[in-house]
């Protein structure tokens, strides 16, 4: 595939420099939109304009949806007015949407100014939902039918609609002022053998189907659960305003996946690609998280300068400091993965936080002892220290404690802020391994010196 797209770009810089406008038509006519963008991304945004001057209005529309943000925003800047129109009256809503999303306000209006009235108002109307809503995400162009329709007279009505909708193989069917009566997939109308028949004969009226304030999560979730290609979006009074498509899923996934990964390195999320980030927007995203886990971190100097004594007496100790440190916060991003992954499947719920609070502490139990015995092992025969069954109690304790410690604020941190409305993404590995060290490292040396007091 990569040598095909390479052997277009190639095909497509000749004509271009020929200017042979007959032939750039024909070959981007038989191109996949997302391969078309993907070239037009590497011309100057004017270039670009040009070759999407040549295509019909549904295809550079199609085009154009494909095209980065920043990229989108640099063509729109260029456009006359009147090719804008075109555009923004050939564009999904939920595209033109998501387009409008990412624009400075300046560039917004001039969009607007450019869509007839029934665009425009259908247009603000999207922009009116919460960014994290269902409503942000849907799209109005789906295919409807009524109940007393035939299916021959459904087949004539879809053929007449469907080049303007996002997809026709799910129909909805709808009664009076909108209201969702059922739904049927095109296969089952095709596959009906008496063309008179109702299609309320053939509809399922038991409808999976998400509100238009429900989080963009809910709609994912379902969109898995039933395996759909598209999703109903209802209003407060059941009537059908959109759907959710599963392109769109796929898109909510890619970013909420980015979201967590982000948060859970301590870094503040970024809209751009990686390579289009300028270096000052990276150091701005990830410099925060760092400074006040850096804070954080110098609560281990102090707590080693309250034990300097025990360190002068025994710096045997100091040699298992980062090993039991990097196991306690290694424990505490394992069982933290684990749990926000459940809880973004669905698998687990606030109300089974404590079956897995208690899982968790069978679980650290279980690989604390095992790590506890092995530690105990390695002092107790490769030391030659006259108190090596104490020093190794001490580390074998020690590594129970914060491995026990580390897997329960693990599951414990996420559960409590799901609780409380906040991304548990954000608890994740770097706050958790600053807490685990210090008090790892407290009960580590306090041991130490309850143990091996007669060293001090």
């Amino acid at each position: 595939m990569k040598e095909i797209l390479e052997t277009f770009k190639e095909r497509m810089d000749e004509l271009f420099e020929n200017k042979n406008v007959r032939a750039m038509r024909e070959l981007v006519e038989d191109t996949p939109e997302a391969d078309i963008a993907e070239y037009l991304e590497t011309l100057e945004p004017k270039n670009a304009l040009v070759i999407m001057k040549i295509m019909p209005k549904d295809l550079a529309a199609d085009v154009f949806s494909y095209l980065e943000p920043g990229f989108q925003e640099e063509i729109v800047g260029i456009a006359s007015d009147e090719e804008i129109k075109k555009l923004i009256e050939e564009l999904s809503t939920d595209d033109a949407v998501d387009m409008l999303e990412e624009m400075p306000a300046n560039l917004v209006e001039k969009v607007l100014k450019c869509a007839n009235a029934s665009t425009r108002a259908e247009i603000n109307r999207f922009l009116n939902y919460p960014e994290d809503s269902v409503g942000s995400i849907m799209t109005s162009e789906y295919a409807s039918l009524k109940a007393e329709m035939t299916v021959r007279q459904a087949i004539e009505h879809i053929r007449k609609i469907s080049f303007h909708k996002e997809t026709v193989y799910t129909c909805y069917v709808l009664g009076s002022r909108r209201s969702l009566l059922g739904v049927i997939e095109l296969s089952e109308i095709l596959g009906c053998r008496d063309d008179d028949e109702l299609i309320e004969n053939l509809m399922e009226t038991n409808v999976v189907k998400v509100g238009t304030a429900d989080e963009r999560q809910e709609a994912v979730r379902l969109t898995q659960k039933y395996d759909l290609f598209a999703l109903p979006v209802v209003d407060s009074e059941d009537r059908l305003v959109g759907i959710v498509t599963v392109d769109d899923i796929v898109d909510v996934i890619e970013e909420e996946a980015t979201r967590d990964i982000e948060q859970m390195a301590a870094i503040v999320p970024t809209e751009d690609t990686y390579l289009k980030t300028s270096v000052f927007s990276h150091v701005k995203a990830r410099i925060p998280w760092l400074f006040v886990l850096m804070l954080a971190g110098m609560l281990n100097g102090v707590i080693l300068g309250e034990y300097e004594v025990a360190i002068s007496a025994l710096p045997i100790l100091v040699t298992f400091m980062p090993m039991l440190t990097g196991t306690g916060g290694n424990s505490g991003s394992q069982t933290t993965a684990t749990v926000i992954r459940a809880m973004t499947l669905d698998e687990i719920s606030l109300k089974d936080s404590f079956r897995v609070m208690w899982k968790e502490v069978r679980v650290a139990l279980c690989i604390g002892v095992v790590f506890g015995i092995l530690n105990f092992a390695r002092i107790y025969f490769f030391t030659s220290d006259p108190d090596r069954v104490k020093i190794g109690l001490v580390l074998g304790l020690a590594m129970i404690f914060t491995i026990l410690m580390a897997k329960t604020l693990g599951a414990f941190l996420p559960l409590l802020a799901k609780t409380v409305k906040l991304d548990p993404a954000v608890v994740a590995s770097p706050m958790i391994t600053t807490i685990v060290d210090v008090v790892s490292l407290m009960f580590y040396f306090n041991l130490a010196m309850q143990l091996l007091s007669h060293r001090m």
